[in-house]
């Protein structure tokens, strides 16, 4: 497992953007995705919907996935 972060491309609101996080993080946004029974594209785009836009879309992933993690949703 590398601690170097990976890109893979998404789709937001019908446009492809492409994110980079480590293994870890996208084991576990695939993971919580599923157990919401949701594409990972629709997750995705409801955090970015959320999100600060001050905060990039791949810290808001990790700060999601670590409070899911931490049963703080």
């Amino acid at each position: 497992m590398s601690g170097r972060p990976v890109k893979h491309s998404l789709t937001l609101s019908g446009h492809r953007t492409s994110v980079s996080l480590e293994d870890i993080f996208w084991r576990e946004f695939r993971r919580i995705a599923a157990d919401k029974s949701i594409p990972i594209n629709a997750l995705a785009a409801e955090i970015d919907a959320n999100r600060d836009p001050e905060v990039g879309l791949a810290s808001s992933i990790r700060v999601y996935v670590l409070r899911e993690a931490l049963g703080e949703t």
